[in-house]
């Protein structure tokens, strides 16, 4: 079952509510899923995603360049 109800197919660009295009091609999804604030499965993604480990510290982006001082 989609997503969403609405299909949208990146060939030809028509809309149905079929997963099978009319041309032949598969029809995505026209919205993203919906952002729940409150994100149930949060706490196990972050962890399966390894968020908070060192290697994921390590990996994130600096806006200073290695060697440069704090002004």
């Amino acid at each position: 079952m989609p997503r969403t109800m609405l299909q949208r197919c990146p060939a030809c660009s028509s809309y149905g509510f079929s997963r099978e295009c009319d041309c032949g091609e598969t029809r995505v999804a026209v919205a993203p899923l919906r952002f729940s604030p409150e994100d149930p499965q949060g706490d196990r993604r972050r962890q399966r995603e390894g968020w908070g480990s060192e290697e994921w510290v390590k990996n994130l982006p600096t806006p200073r360049k290695e060697g440069e001082e704090e002004e």
